[in-house]
């Protein structure tokens, strides 16, 4: 694994996450605050779910400490996964608080006690909220990209989601103009409810592909068989598997080489197979490569083949 980038992408992270933080408590703790005095569910829900993006960019900087932390013997993968499981976490965080304020909102929904009342500032910091939080979530997609992060990509979709229910709070506000009830507060709040909920499960979805070491990517399988066939006495790439470890692939495959090759020229051949990979993909945490006498038809009971890779992308078409 590069260490070059893998500092970078965790200096990446650190700016990311103090970004997000400050941007986010000052949104935060206006929407709680101006929501609570104005009786505005919706507000109040608005900031709650901009305090998870603060929750979640603390936990980002202290990820950052494990995953800094070398390969061991109990951890000879070293610790990037630490990543991965925060944002596994993080996406339950997220779940309950959509939870919390849908069933809060219809409670109030059903009394009938809930009144709020429609105030000029309430409808400043939240037509502020759009234009910050569009600046957030650019700002966390750009990062999420040059750093490769899950948990910076999670935070940047999270963000996203949050200038549309900032809309929704302000249509929310026009309704109540409208009618001169506070029905439409609580229903739109129930909506943000509903949308952070379908946010978290989008976040987990995602990184569970990780956490089972999947891959839905088959186009990344194609960088295996085009490195095997660039180099000369390499053939039959199988029982290829590519995981991501916290943006870094780890890579495992077997290929033929002409049964009479030495060992020497056998691992020869493996190193420039391994060399071309390298030029054809960034990121790369581990490749392992095992040298088969060609003509060997043994027993495969996992990973991919030429064979496998050229049907899924059929299939895809």
């Amino acid at each position: 694994m590069n260490q070059e980038n893998s500092k970078l992408k965790e200096r990446y992270m650190r700016i990311a996450a103090t970004i997000a933080i400050i941007g986010n408590s000052v949104l935060a703790v206006s929407k709680i605050v101006i929501g609570t005095m104005s009786g505005s569910n919706a507000l109040v829900g608005d900031g709650i779910d901009s305090s998870t993006d603060v929750v979640i960019s603390l936990i980002m900087l202290i990820i950052v400490k494990f995953m800094s932390v070398p390969a061991d013997k109990k951890h000879p993968w070293g610790h990037r996964r630490a990543e991965t499981i925060a944002t596994a976490f993080l996406s339950f965080v997220i779940f309950f608080a959509g939870a919390q304020l849908f069933i809060n909102s219809i409670s109030n929904l059903i009394s009938g006690t809930h009144t709020a009342t429609l105030s000029v500032l309430a409808i400043g910091i939240t037509a502020f909220s759009v234009v910050g939080k569009l600046l957030l979530a650019y700002s966390q997609h750009i990062l999420g990209k040059r750093a490769d992060s899950a948990i910076i990509k999670a935070n940047a979709k999270n963000m996203a989601s949050d200038v549309l229910i900032s809309l929704g709070v302000l249509i929310g506000f026009g309704v109540t103009a409208i009618t001169g009830t506070s029905h439409a507060d609580c229903v739109v709040a129930m909506l943000i409810g509903l949308w952070i909920i379908k946010t978290a499960v989008g976040i987990f979805a995602d990184v569970n592909m990780e956490l089972m070491d999947g891959n839905d990517d088959i186009e990344s399988y194609r960088v295996i068989i085009d490195a095997v066939n660039a180099v000369e006495g390499a053939s039959n790439p199988h029982r290829a598997r590519m995981r991501c470890i916290s943006g870094f692939w780890d890579i495992s495959f077997d290929i033929y080489v002409c049964p009479e090759c030495s060992v020497a020229d056998s691992h020869d051949i493996a190193s420039q197979v391994e060399d071309e990979i390298r030029k054809r993909l960034e990121s790369i945490y581990d490749i392992v490569i095992h040298v088969e006498p060609s003509g060997d038809e043994g027993i495969e009971g996992y990973g991919l083949s030429e064979h496998d890779i050229n049907n899924e992308e059929q299939s895809g078409n």
